[in-house]
């Protein structure tokens, strides 16, 4: 057991001593200077001998330390001082590089609480560690600039930019808020930027002026799901507004039916439709509301250009009773404000729908993993091995190179014979050039697989 329990080659376990949750070891190491660390002399002696701890992987379920005599040695043509150089040890910590790596890759599955419990280490060491290891992902990792690009957002603890690639339903980059100052940083950084051509968002100014800002060629897109959400919202409103004139009893009864108001008519089975009849037939305005909601969305459904949706639109708006205006007064103000941007769609039909399952699998990754900094979410969602859509390298297309046979009428009788001494009616072939390879190219973390590693466990 002492011969292998550190399989660490470079260094000679002397004695190890086990305790109820640690193991230590005592261990020297075979490593001589080459020379000088200052000045690159080989004339050095020792010096003295200091003892470090250093940490290494838990091994058989507890905590080990290696205890290294480590010598120090002195220069005799400059003086100076220096410490041998421990092989596989860290080069910022004293820990092996494999406790440092492993505690990277569990830091993406586990708390740092209980990856601090399982080494000994302190928890802001691990939060180090953990920052470090991000950093080498983020310079590993490339992720393509999305054409179709959506803003979204995610409220963990509170809202958090979400950057998605529309055309291939995959994550691009999570961010830690969503100021403008944030958004507009992360844009301006964005290798390929001029490449963006529509961003889908919702109705937040910054997100339109960083977008403006920076991407002034890319076509804004307002979201279509926020619009007609508002819709529903509106249908809320007024249910809302009716529980004071209801017994207790109706009162439950409203709110345990609040799903047949804001599922579509065309969606309802009989039953549903009904409790619709029954509640609106009671209650007009929230029968006006109801219908009022239904044919916001024909404005998107039963509209082919900007001009037509225009005019569906204002009729629509026309028709909105007084008795119910106010519930939809946010919808009619957000709609005439962003006009230019939500009229688009229906010349550009970009939407982030997928995003609401993104939401749901960040909540769901969220609640499974209490304890978790936005950071380590975060790395957890972009970095997950396996999860990454990617093309496959490829060789690029190559055309036929060739000479053609050279016959006697090409050129004057033997001139070309006579200048490179071959004979005639001789076929050259170019030389067989190296044959290259496109790199593949990453977009992210797909959210459909994402959501089967959860399901499955292996996330």
């Amino acid at each position: 057991m002492t011969m292998n329990l550190l399989n660490l080659p470079d260094f000679k376990v002397q004695r190890v001593e086990e305790s109820d949750h640690d193991y230590h070891v005592y261990a020297e190491a075979s490593n001589p200077p080459g020379g000088c660390n200052a000045c690159g002399s080989v004339r050095v002696i020792g010096h003295g001998r200091n003892e470090q701890v250093i940490r290494d992987l838990p091994t058989h379920g507890k905590r080990l330390a290696i205890y290294v005599d480590t010598r120090r040695w002195r220069c005799q043509d400059c003086g100076k001082t220096f410490m041998e150089t421990l092989p596989a040890v860290n080069a910022k910590r004293e820990m092996t590089d494999r406790l440092v790596k492993w505690i990277g890759q569990q830091s993406l599955r586990r708390t740092f609480a209980s990856i601090a419990d399982d080494t000994g280490l302190d928890e802001k060491t691990i939060r180090n560690i953990f920052r470090d290891y991000v950093n080498e992902l983020e310079a590993q990792f490339r992720f393509e600039t999305p054409k179709w690009m959506g803003i979204d957002e995610i409220h963990l603890i509170r809202p958090r930019c979400v950057i998605s690639n529309i055309g291939n339903n995959t994550i691009v980059n999570m961010l830690p808020n969503r100021d403008k100052k944030t958004v507009t940083n992360y844009l301006y950084q964005l290798e390929g930027k001029s490449e963006v051509q529509y961003v889908a968002m919702d109705m937040w100014t910054p997100y339109r002026d960083a977008v403006q800002a920076v991407l002034p060629d890319a076509r804004i897109v307002i979201d279509k799901f926020h619009v007609v959400r508002m819709a529903n919202d509106a249908v809320e409103k007024v249910r809302k507004s009716l529980r004071e004139q209801l017994t207790s009893k109706q009162r439950r009864g409203l709110m345990h039916d609040r799903f047949v108001l804001l599922k579509r008519e065309r969606d309802l089975n009989d039953q549903e439709l009904l409790l619709l009849d029954g509640w609106t037939a009671n209650y007009p305005e929230l029968g006006a509301a109801y219908r009022l909601k239904e044919s916001f969305y024909a404005v998107y459904e039963g509209s082919s250009s900007p001009r037509a949706a225009l005019a569906a639109y204002e009729a629509w708006s026309k028709a909105v009773v007084p008795e119910v205006r106010e519930a939809f007064t946010d919808l009619i103000r957000a709609f005439n404000n962003w006009q230019p941007f939500i009229l688009n769609y229906f010349e550009h039909p970009v939407t982030n729908a997928y995003t609401e399952s993104l939401n749901s699998l960040i909540r769901v990754m969220n609640r499974l993993g209490r304890g978790y900094s936005f950071e380590a979410l975060r790395a957890k969602i972009l970095f997950t091995e396996g999860a990454h859509k990617k093309t496959l390298a490829k060789p690029k297309f190559e055309r036929r190179r060739e000479v053609e046979t050279l016959t006697s009428y090409d050129l004057p009788p033997g001139r070309l014979a006579r200048s490179f001494a071959i004979p005639m009616n001789t076929r050259w072939r170019a030389e067989e050039p190296q044959r290259q390879y496109e790199q593949p190219k990453n977009f992210g973390p797909d959210i459909n697989t994402l959501i089967e590693l959860l399901q499955s466990g292996r996330l």
